[in-house]
């Protein structure tokens, strides 16, 4: 079975670097640059400041990830006392992804 991470090359302040992602998160990434209205680049450039000692690749999923939980916090949902409950996150050119959110 072929692997769901792709290799992909980026520029980084003016040195070329490579980044193996899954489609999902490089297509979100992209998103998230045109929505800041900033380069691919630019963006990563950031990501790569603010990681500690994870690999380049992990700290844009991660990235990714907390980009949507900043999204799904700054909405207004209905609880029902529950401890957890499962939303569903929209991804631009992906498949719905099923996210369990914790109550604080």
């Amino acid at each position: 079975m072929k692997s769901a991470v792709i290799k992909r090359s980026i520029v980084i302040r003016g040195h070329k670097t490579s980044v193996s992602l899954e489609n999902e998160f490089w297509e979100e990434l992209k998103d998230f640059a045109r929505r800041k209205s900033t380069t691919l680049s630019t963006l990563v450039e950031g990501i790569d400041d603010d990681r500690n000692k994870n690999n380049l690749s992990s700290a844009i999923r991660v990235y990714v990830l907390r980009e949507y939980r900043t999204r799904l916090n700054g909405q207004n949902f209905e609880s029902n006392n529950a401890r957890t409950e499962n939303y569903t996150l929209p991804l631009l050119n992906a498949s719905d992804v099923r996210v369990k959110a914790r109550q604080l």
